[in-house]
């Protein structure tokens, strides 16, 4: 039998604050970001001090664009408070939006060649 004394005070995997705590309430993020959304750290510094989750969220952000999905799959936060923690750093120019790649092009032979492996292994 585990007594109380040798039992740890947090299980691991826990997570460290409920949402609404990281967001600070709040439930809607300044910017309509779909999920695939891609966002990458700006090369200056932001104007504000971060919080821990919005360094952590930086910090995922500087290894290149990720797309809003991306992000919150890494920290293991919903989605809806990763764009909020997004959107305070898209407003301190800590990060900037790009560009996503256009559409395919739906006479691409190596994109056509990819549907028709993908339709063969049904």
């Amino acid at each position: 039998m585990t007594s109380y004394d040798d039992a740890p005070w947090v299980e691991d995997g826990a997570p460290r604050l409920r949402p609404y705590a990281v967001t600070g309430g709040r439930t809607t993020p300044t910017r309509r970001l779909a999920l695939e959304t891609l966002v990458m750290a700006a090369r200056t510094l932001p104007r504000v001090p971060l919080t821990p989750e919005h360094d952590e969220t930086l910090r995922e952000c500087r290894a290149g664009p990720r797309s809003v999905a991306e992000v919150a799959g890494r920290l293991g936060l919903p989605v809806a408070v990763t764009k909020i923690l997004l959107c305070d750093l898209l407003d301190t120019c800590a990060l900037i939006l790009t560009a996503p790649a256009g559409p395919p092009d739906p006479t691409d032979p190596y994109l056509l060649e990819k549907v028709l492996v993908g339709l063969r292994n049904l």
